[in-house]
């Protein structure tokens, strides 16, 4: 098969993905190697990142066997991985302790601190309202401070799974676009790195220590050095592309690159991503973040901790054995409101828009006609709220998407797709690659090695839609009803609900 050819990697929390893809976004094949994670304590999750670089190998030289296509054949590479999968390196790039990997939440007390500092940087996260997570790149690098004082001076570097493989790949120390701008309140529009903020948490020696380059997305960040090329099995010219957040990335993947769209991103969790011509902050929303994607524009971002994974614990509750299918299949003869059940979906807390961790899931109105078609009806209906006051509430701040695209678990299941469309009243389309991150960072390879120009020329030329669910407006209108009951029982049970939390 001729070429030219490009790999997107995709680095998970469990397994790094590699997929070699033509320039019109068809995959020829994928390969994925696992690495393990350790958790030392309560609320630690740590990774080597010697195994991400292991794994980059491994996948990488299986996939492009798999196609059956010669090396010489591959263009470019460019990769997106966990975020704030953070770690110290020496003067050499390795690493001095283990990777504080991003469901790492030791770091809760540094994240009050940091959003006790009052600094302007932390605007980005609804508004100034808060709270900051563990999982960000500043309370980590605080904790290690605080708790490791010697690794912390030591530490030629502190940065993220991205930017350690860039460096092993290329030699060349660098950070995305992206990851800084969600995550590290990086503001490309004013000034770059939040100083003050690191300042204020006696914490300004970050600043030296983290990568100095900031690069943009798709933009080239060097070539596979001779030790890179023998571990991937690549020709020591192939071009390393500028990578970011996994999920971010995955909006090229599904061709949600510019205003007036949203990518939607489910699984045992929903994420909610999409562009701006206008930067707005406003309570209840995360961003905006500018040029984090797309450069001129803005990403606003929104989240549901617990869905699928919800739906998951209900399956395995009443009966491991069986099948979603029919598990939907009796759901769907039932209309919408499951006959007078609600369910609100904050098992493990609420993101978005309450941001609330303490929040818990609750099951209302059962009576002794309810079974469990009911109750799996009303979970996913529950969680189908909570996706559209993500929506109300972004509207609100002014962003209002006339399409969604959406990618992930749900995708398999035609009854979440169609009471996800009734209940927002908004038509949901389906891309023909399920593995969106992957393909996105397939595309940023292709700009970085000069096949397209920018991200949405190569959306545009390496995503297609293979179907859309419209919304049944009559459905729509008898859900408004059940979506007051929803929205009302967070407002009156959450004094109750923090209160079990405590206990």
């Amino acid at each position: 098969m001729a070429g030219p050819y490009v790999i997107g990697v995709d680095g998970g929390t469990e397994s790094l993905r590699a997929g070699v893809f033509d320039l019109t976004g068809t995959p020829l094949a994928f390969a994925s190697s696992s690495y393990p994670t350790q958790f030392p304590q309560p609320s630690w999750a740590e990774q080597d990142p010697r195994d991400w670089w292991r794994a980059i190998g491994t996948a990488v030289r299986e996939a492009r066997s798999k196609a059956g296509v010669a090396k010489t054949d591959i263009a470019a590479i460019a990769l997106d991985t966990t975020c704030c999968s953070v770690v110290a390196l020496d003067t050499n790039g390795e690493a001095l302790r283990p990777a504080l990997i991003w469901m790492d939440v030791r770091s809760a007390a540094e994240a009050d601190r940091v959003a006790g500092s009052g600094d302007p940087a932390l605007k980005i996260n609804s508004d100034g309202n808060g709270p900051v997570s563990a999982e960000w790149m500043v309370p980590k690098a605080l904790w290690l401070k605080t708790h490791e004082p010697a690794t912390f001076d030591q530490a030629a570097t502190v940065c993220e799974y991205q930017d350690y493989l860039n460096y092993q790949l290329t030699g060349r120390m660098t950070a995305s676009i992206c990851n800084v701008s969600i995550r590290w309140h990086y503001d490309s529009r004013s000034g770059g790195y939040a100083n003050s903020l690191l300042q204020r948490l006696d914490l300004a020696a970050l600043a030296d220590k983290w990568p100095q380059e900031v690069v943009a997305l798709g933009d080239v960040i060097g070539k596979l050095t001779p030790r890179a090329a023998d571990h991937l099995d690549l020709p020591a010219d192939t071009i390393v592309a500028q990578g970011g957040s996994d999920a971010f990335i995955g909006m090229i993947g599904l061709n949600v690159v510019r205003p007036g769209r949203l990518a939607f991103i489910t699984g045992s969790s929903h994420l909610h991503l999409g562009l701006s011509d206008q930067a707005f902050h406003a309570k209840g929303v995360w961003g905006t973040y500018p040029d984090a994607v797309v450069p001129g524009l803005h990403v606003v971002e929104g989240g549901q901790t617990s869905t699928g994974s919800v739906v998951n614990w209900f399956k395995q509750l009443i009966d491991p054995a069986v099948s979603y299918e029919q598990l939907n299949k009796d759901a769907a003869a039932l209309p919408p409101g499951a006959e007078g059940l609600c369910v609100l979906d904050h098992f493990q807390g609420n993101r978005t828009p309450y941001t609330d961790p303490n929040s818990r899931g609750v099951i209302s109105g059962l009576s002794l006609r309810h079974g469990p078609a009911h109750i799996f009806r009303a979970i996913i209906e529950g969680v189908a709220f909570g996706s559209q006051l993500i929506l109300e509430t972004m509207g609100k701040a002014g962003f209002k998407p006339e399409e969604v695209v959406v990618c992930g678990g749900a995708t398999r299941s035609d009854l979440w797709l169609q009471i996800h469309s009734d209940v927002s009243g908004v038509p949901l389309t389906l891309t023909e690659v399920a593995d969106a991150p992957a393909l996105g960072s397939a595309a940023l390879a292709a700009i970085g090695s000069g096949h397209y120009e920018n991200i949405a020329e190569a959306a545009d030329n390496m995503v297609r839609t293979v179907r859309t669910v419209e919304p049944d407006m009559s459905r729509y209108d008898a859900y408004r009803s059940h979506y007051q009951v929803y929205k009302d029982t967070y407002a009156s049970l959450a004094p109750v609900l923090h209160r079990q939390a405590a206990s």
